[in-house]
Order: structure tokens, then sequence, then C-alpha cells
């Protein structure tokens, strides 16, 4: 990734908690989904999550994006459809004038929390992009396309990549993990398609922590650290993020903190609801 749009897309990986970990993972203490019998997205149908982003830089901090997780079923099918969307607000809208929304649209076979599909509306400032990748297991590959809706003649951007039985795109992951055993010391990495192409992603869950949520108080968490900066890597810059889920069974993801060389970006957890 280049640096010519750092602050939407390191927001994005944030706020969709940077693929965490997935069903990819070939970690020694964590299994995969299929082994551990808890692979059904049921459990997140209804559940809506909430998240506000803030840029801190110099000591001095600005409200910059408002994200939103659904997940839903789409109906007579067994497929779960999760959407999210990621809009700018506050001091990035009025000092810096800069808005963007990214909405994202990911469906799961409910099953075994496959992807079958990912949809993706990209808004920065007057550049509008919309784009569609389909994951084909049988040939092993995804097709991505994007197009530019404000521009008919402008020729589709198309991309394919080989891809492995347990990829996953960057918003199903945050909910893969969630149905995964992980414990402090669990390491391994992961595959994830982002734009049709595919990035291995590091990770460690490094310790246990308290963190004040303002849905559920004082809790418990485990920190995990996936290395998602570099060459290669989901963003080419210097960086590093933690993120905090939930020591529990839910798993619900808490906070992400990003730190780059633009300055630090913190995503919390404002409200959680389950239908």
């Amino acid at each position: 990734m280049s640096c010519r749009k750092p602050i939407p897309r390191i927001f994005a990986a944030g706020v969709a908690l940077v693929v965490l970990l997935s069903v990819a993972v070939l970690s020694t203490n964590a299994q995969p989904l299929a082994q551990t019998g808890r692979g059904s997205g049921q459990m997140f149908v209804g559940e809506t999550l909430t998240y506000d982003g803030k840029l801190s830089r110099l000591k001095i901090g600005w409200s910059i994006a408002d994200l939103v997780f659904r997940a839903t079923k789409q109906p007579d099918t067994d497929r779960l459809v999760i959407r999210g969307e990621a809009v700018s607000q506050g001091t990035l809208l009025k000092l810096l004038r800069f808005s963007f929304v990214q909405e994202y649209e990911s469906l799961l076979s409910m099953s075994d929390f496959q992807i079958l599909k990912t949809t993706k509306h990209d808004v920065q400032k007057q550049r509008v992009r919309d784009s569609e990748a389909v994951f084909d297991y049988g040939a092993r590959s995804v097709t991505y396309v994007e197009t530019d809706p404000k521009d008919a003649t402008r020729p589709p951007r198309r991309i394919a990549s080989e891809i492995a039985p347990d990829v996953l795109d960057m918003v199903s992951a945050i909910y893969a993990v969630r149905l995964m055993p992980l414990d402090v010391g669990t390491r391994g990495e992961f595959d994830v398609s982002d734009s049709g192409l595919v990035y291995n992603v590091p990770f460690a869950v490094t310790k246990r922590e308290r963190q004040s949520t303002l849905p559920f108080g004082k809790v418990t968490c485990l920190r995990v650290e996936p290395d998602i900066f570099g060459p290669g890597r989901l963003i080419e810059q210097k960086g590093k993020m933690v993120i905090w889920m939930t020591d529990d069974a839910r798993h619900v993801p808490v906070r992400a903190e990003v730190t780059t060389e633009f300055g630090k970006v913190n995503i919390k957890l404002e409200a959680y609801k389950k239908d």
C-alpha cells in the first residue's frame, strides 16, 4: 500500500480491527474452526457493534470517524451478511477538510464460515470507487473488480489471486477469530484477501489486560498484536497495532490502537446490541 491515502486506509484497517486473526491460523495453540465445533455464524445474527475513532498527535486528540458493524442472516438461505460502515466526522471534516465513507459487505456461508463475496463502496472526498471480490474455491482464486461509478468510460480494474480454502476478507476475519479458542502465548499467521491481493499476517496474543468500556464496564481482555505494517504487509509503512478482545466466549473487540508516523488512532467500542 502507498502512503497517498494514509488516514482512511489506516483507519479502515484499524476500525476493521485489522483482520486480527482468522480461520487460517497456523498456531500451535489455536485450532481451525472446523476442529473446534464452533464454526457456525449463527451466534452473530442480530448483533450490532458501534465504535468511535480518535486521532491523537502531540498530546492532542481529535474525533475522526464512527464505525458500525451489523450481522444479519440472508433470508431463506444459509448465509451470513456482515456489513461495516466507517464515516468521517469531527475534526477530520471541520479542520482537515477531508471526508470519507467506507462501506463493506461480507457474504459468508453460515455453517462453515467460508467467505463467498466481498463488496465495498469507497468514497474519499471526490474520489469514488465500487468493488466486488468473488471467491471461487473450486478454482482456488479470488477475482476482484473495481469500477468508478462517476466515470463510465474508465475501464474496470481487475485483479485475480490464488487463495487457500480458509482465506477470509478484512471484515469476516474479525468475526472468525471470535469463534476460536485463544490464550496468552498463542502465535501464528494467517492469510487475508483485500482488494484482490492476499496478505500474510503473523500475530501474537501477548498478555491479559483490564480495559474500561462503555458497554461492559471494566473487563479482562486478551491483548492481540498482529504484524500488518512493513514491506509486503497490509500497510506498507512503519507502524504498530494492538487489539483488545474480551477474555470470554464472545471475544468482543473492545479497543484497537494503531500507532503510525501520522499519530495514534484509538478505536473504542461505544455500544453493543444483540437482538
